[in-house]
């Protein structure tokens, strides 16, 4: 008997049956064949058109409950709509299958060509989004790619030292000195153009001969090392000013944002020479980053002769607020290099920088304490004495506590 491919189904005639009785499916496929025999002319048989393809396998699943059979037919069809329709109807004249009444509903003649369309625009989708993913680059990656290589071509081997820099060392009055060839490729991304590399831990000539004709700014790594080269180039050239990536960060990592935070915040090569020299155990932490009030840094003036020990005093109590207080504003000003100056109530009198400290108690008569991002030392004591301030907050003090009646806290303490 010819069979139908699912495939070449255009309609598929979906009917339930209810039956009076017990049956066995063969029974329900003979009555359609036998009932239907005739009825509809030679050229819709259903055994003929189901020899000729045109009409699938008829399938039918039965079930019996209480002494009742009910079940589904499934009929596919490759006529025409108007044919199908027609076959579909006859189907519902059954009445009777075996000895026992039965019932026939057509629920639905289902169109496989939606289907089939539903289902490929479905695929068409998934196959789309995964093109889109895996084979069709964004065009900003395509941008970055050509940039890339266009940076790439654009570095090139400067001085007698071939030292990785841009293409505009010679035409920029200014230029930038960074550790390494990552980090001029760095800034070449980010348009800088006029970055050269010492490419390692000694300065070459070529850098010295450099900062003798520009202006020169030396960019360096949020690090120790950074700090470390800081010292190197400041000993042996001529550095007007110096910078660095944020703290723990390279410059061949940072954005384009934190390049330019960076640079807006670089300060004289003098002024971080004075502050590397002078706090050594501090090299880890950024000194470059100021505060609006804190861009002229002076010298201290000379030690003055050694403090005496004072006879025992009575110092006033420090109590948990105030120790809260104060290790809060410290941790806040660290890096900073400036101080706050305080009345009883914690409120804040005035901020400066620490070179100023001294000028400002002699200006404020209700200072009850000094918050401040740096070493307490003799000639800020004697001034706190002689505005009699209570506390001295500081990351650590050259000055021991029996020799002063001020209370000297740092850093560890707190």
């Amino acid at each position: 008997m010819g069979k139908i491919s699912p495939v070449t189904a255009k309609y598929i005639v979906h009917a339930n049956i209810e039956i009076e009785g017990i049956v066995d499916r063969p029974d329900v496929i003979g009555a359609i064949f036998g009932q239907t025999e005739g009825l509809l002319g030679a050229d819709l048989e259903l055994r003929e058109l189901q020899k000729s393809g045109r009409i699938g396998r008829i399938e039918v699943n039965t079930e019996t409950r209480t002494g009742k059979t009910k079940g589904t037919i499934i009929i596919p069809s490759s006529l025409d709509k108007a044919e199908t329709s027609i076959v579909g109807a006859a189907l519902e004249i059954i009445q009777r299958i075996g000895p026992c009444n039965s019932k026939i509903d057509i629920t639905n003649i289902e169109d496989v060509r939606v289907s089939k369309r539903s289902m490929v625009i479905e695929r068409a989708k998934e196959l789309l989004k995964k093109m889109m993913e895996n084979t069709m680059p964004d065009s900003q990656e395509l941008a970055d790619e050509v940039s890339a290589s266009v940076r790439v071509m654009e570095i090139v081997e400067y001085g007698k030292d071939r030292l990785p820099a841009g293409p505009a060392i010679d035409e920029s009055d200014e230029i930038i000195i960074v550790e390494g060839r990552a980090d001029v490729l760095n800034l070449l991304k980010h348009g800088f153009k006029n970055a050269i590399a010492i490419n390692g831990t000694s300065v070459p000539e070529t850098i010295i001969e450099l900062c003798g004709k520009k202006v020169v700014t030396a960019f360096v790594d949020g690090d120790r090392g950074g700090n470390l080269i800081i010292k190197e180039l400041t000993s042996v050239a001529d550095i007007d000013f110096v910078t660095k990536a944020p703290d723990g960060k390279e410059v061949e990592e940072i954005t384009k944002k934190e390049i330019h935070k960076a640079l807006r915040s670089r300060i004289s090569g003098e002024q971080a020479k004075l502050e590397l020299s002078k706090e050594p155990e501090r090299t880890s932490m950024e000194l470059v980053k100021r505060q609006p009030y804190q861009h002229q840094q002076q010298f201290q003036r000379p030690m003055q002769r050694p403090f005496q020990p004072v006879p025992n005093v009575r110092r006033a109590q420090i109590s948990s607020e105030e120790k809260n207080s104060f290790k809060s504003m410290l941790e806040n000003l660290i890096g900073t290099r400036g101080a706050e100056i305080l009345d009883n109530k914690l409120s804040v009198l005035g901020k400066v920088p620490i070179s100023e400290i001294q000028t400002a108690l002699k200006s404020i008569s209700n200072a009850h304490a000094v918050v401040f991002d740096g070493s307490i030392e003799r000639d800020i004591v004697k001034a706190a004495e002689e505005s009699n301030v209570k506390f001295l907050i500081g990351m650590d003090s050259k000055v021991k506590q029996h020799e002063t009646r001020v209370n000297l806290l740092t850093v560890n303490e707190l």
